[in-house]
Order: structure tokens, then sequence, then C-alpha cells
């Protein structure tokens, strides 16, 4: 026997595969599967209804004050004339990371009160600034958008991409730098929406 199934990626995410396969398998087993507690059309609502909300509002007036200035443009070197016709070409580079770096990168997150998605995120705007001269950088970051905890169970599309505004300038510490860069990833975060 085989099973196929075809998903256009608006109607769930990663996490939604997870959960499908864990219940198709428990079904298979002939498990019985735990009541839902919600469905996805209620999250829905709550959406519907949060845009009439002041939370909403505060969270719409906190994205305006982030990008109440310009929005920069990365103006990345590159070593050849960008294509008339937009292309996707690329490559891929694939390397580890050894096991002493690993462990470094760890202890200096934990001695910063960071996430290590915070302490690379702060290394990679640096990266980019030293790349292009800009002190002024924002980066796409998807996230799981599932706020509340009756989502953790619940298929659906609830992906989100945060944009990350920071300011890599010189004169400053990089610890200095990771605690902004904290900063402005926990705020974004409790505006996610």
């Amino acid at each position: 026997q085989i099973l196929l199934l075809d998903m256009h990626h608006i109607i769930s995410d990663g996490v939604s595969i997870g959960i499908l396969l864990k219940e198709w398998a428990a079904l298979y087993e002939e498990k019985e599967l735990a009541p839902l507690k919600i469905q996805y059309k209620d999250y829905s609502e709550w959406q519907r209804e949060s845009c009439q909300k002041d939370r909403l509002k505060k969270q719409e007036e906190y994205w305006l004050s982030v990008f109440q200035d310009d929005i920069p443009v990365l103006n990345m070197p590159t070593d050849f004339p960008r294509p008339q016709m937009q292309s996707y070409e690329g490559d891929r580079i694939a390397f580890a990371i050894e096991r002493e770096l690993t462990d470094k990168l760890k202890r200096t997150a934990k001695e910063n009160g960071v996430t290590m998605y915070m302490l690379l995120l702060a290394g990679y705007t640096i990266l980019l600034s030293k790349y292009t001269g800009q002190e002024d950088i924002i980066v796409g970051s998807p996230i799981a958008g599932r706020t509340r905890e009756e989502l953790e169970h619940t298929v659906g599309m609830f992906v989100n991409t945060l944009a990350l505004r920071n300011h890599p300038k010189g004169g400053r510490s990089f610890i200095e730098y990771l605690q902004d860069v904290k900063e402005n990833t926990f705020n974004a975060y409790e505006n996610q929406d």
C-alpha cells in the first residue's frame, strides 16, 4: 500500500506535518487520538477578533516605530553584475562547526543570558555590516507563529516572518551589541502578531 499526502504549503507548516505523521501512526496502531481542544477555524476567529482589539493596535504601533525611518536596502558587494532578468540560481556551502567552537558559543550565550539564535544573529548582522559598510541591518526570520499553548497540536499554517532590525555600529563591544539584539528580538517576538 502507498499513501500519498499532497498539501499546498498555504494550509500547513512544518509543525503540522509532524502532527499529521504522529496522528497517522497512532491511528495505524489503532490508538485513540486525544480530542482537539481547538481547531484552525478557532484560531482564525481569534485573528479576526484581535483586529479590533487594543493589543493589535499596540503591536502595530511597535512596528511602525521600528520602521519609522527609511528602510535600508542591503547593498552587498557581488562578484558579477546582477542579470536584468531575476534568477534563482545559487549555490550551497555545507560545513560543520567543531565541537570546541560550539561549546564556546554555548558558553558565551549562557553567560550573557541569550539564546544561541540571538548570539548567531548578532554575529551574522555584524558580518553583513562588515561586508556592506552599513550600520542598519534587517534580517527576516521565519517563526512558528504558535503563540498559544492550544495551538501546539493544531494543524494549520501559523508561520510568520519577523523583520529583525539591528544596528551593529562601531565603537561598542560585542557584548553591548548582543544585549541590544536580545532586547530587539524579545520585542519583535512580543509583537509578532
